[in-house]
């Protein structure tokens, strides 16, 4: 859109220049007939005081215009011009705020080759084409716009309806995921593992740790897509028992990297929507598992207006931490994701107006620093 309208600027101030151009031709070409009859007068009177010479001697004026005249080295012979600046190569040009018109003369009365004429300029033309193109060009503007405006929507209706069916589809299948993944969830919670022998454990214990990581990339892409579906729900949330309930949903998949969970907390209310808050403390749990190595630490302390979090893992670049909250931004391939996680985080604590600072050494760890 801003190309199109540069574009239409351009070509309105194009032909703007062109219809000035062409009213200050008209206008020479009118004043062209009128300085020409002029010059007739004067030669006429320069004829007659060449031949009376020297018993007259007085240079003939005339109320309506003022002129000179030069030689055929354009040594000026007299003149009565407001303005010496002559072009002896043009026929008619402006020279201030006159008009020149220049006549070569035939005959040299009184030495004369170049006879030069001067009249005021009047303005009314210009004024008058100013107004015209201020008119024009707010018109045309109006036009080009609603006609770009009506082939956009022409040419982008196919496009748009393309998008309009996929965002369909993606939020009909975002909601109906839900039912089947809820399912699986609630029955290996119900399962009981005290009759179960040791080796259906462990791969109990991989589906569930497969399904909640499905259930975090369901809950993220829900959140993107079905976001602005979704009313704001402020409650007061106790956030030490709220962070504790996400450690104990992460604490199998934590245990396959045997990580080790520090907890520092205090008792924090906050008032916002607890599905946003948990978005955001799920996140951050789940890239410190993530991205931690082996035998790592998570280390998560909480006190009245702050919460830290922070690992032993891989790090980020320095030069990389401005991007990482970055739609679609993901810095360590190794791992699963599509890099939102941590846009969605930033876009709800942008909301609240919490702010977040992070904290990173490559093979040291990272620490994310939420204060309000």
């Amino acid at each position: 859109m801003a190309l199109y309208t540069s574009l239409v600027i351009l070509l309105i101030t194009l032909l703007s220049i062109f219809y000035y151009q062409s009213q200050e031709k008209l206008m020479f070409s009118n004043q062209r007939a009128e300085l020409s009859k002029y010059a007739y007068i004067q030669t006429k009177r320069l004829k007659v005081l060449h031949y009376f010479f020297p018993e007259r001697t007085t240079y003939p004026r005339d109320p309506r215009f003022k002129s000179a005249i030069y030689d055929i080295e354009y040594k000026k012979i007299f003149s009565l011009l407001e303005n010496e600046n002559i072009h002896f190569n043009e026929e008619i040009y402006r020279a201030g705020n006159y008009i020149h018109f220049v006549k070569l003369l035939d005959t040299y009365y009184l030495g004369t080759k170049y006879l030069i004429i001067e009249v005021p300029e009047d303005m009314a033309w210009k004024k008058e084409a100013w107004k015209q193109i201020a008119i024009g060009s707010v018109l045309a503007f109006i036009l080009f716009m609603v006609f770009g405006l009506i082939l956009a929507r022409l040419f982008l209706k196919p496009m748009r309806d393309s998008i309009v069916l996929l965002d369909r589809f993606i939020k009909d299948t975002t909601h109906e995921l839900n039912t089947p993944l809820s399912a699986i969830l609630t029955n290996i919670e119900m399962m009981d593992t005290d009759v179960m022998a040791e080796k259906n454990k462990k791969k109990l214990n991989r589906i569930n740790i497969a399904a909640k990581t499905v259930s975090q990339l369901y809950k993220d892409l829900t959140y993107l897509t079905l976001k602005q579906e979704q009313k704001d729900h402020k409650e007061e949330i106790e956030l030490q028992g709220l962070i504790r309930d996400r450690i104990e949903y992460f604490t199998a998949l934590a245990n396959t990297k045997q990580l080790y969970f520090e907890l520092d907390t205090e008792n924090v209310i906050i008032h916002a929507d607890k599905q946003k808050i948990t978005r955001v403390i799920d996140n951050l749990l789940s890239n410190a598992i993530k991205y931690n190595k082996r035998g790592g630490t998570i280390s998560i302390k909480l006190r009245i207006g702050s919460l830290e979090v922070s690992d032993t893992g891989v790090g980020i670049d320095e030069e990389k931490i401005p991007f990482i909250f970055d739609r679609y931004m993901r810095f360590n391939q190794s791992e699963g994701g599509f890099g939102v996680g941590l846009s969605i985080v930033k876009k709800i604590l942008d909301e609240y107006h919490i702010k977040i600072e992070v904290y990173s050494t490559i093979n040291k760890g990272t620490k994310m620093v939420l204060t309000w």
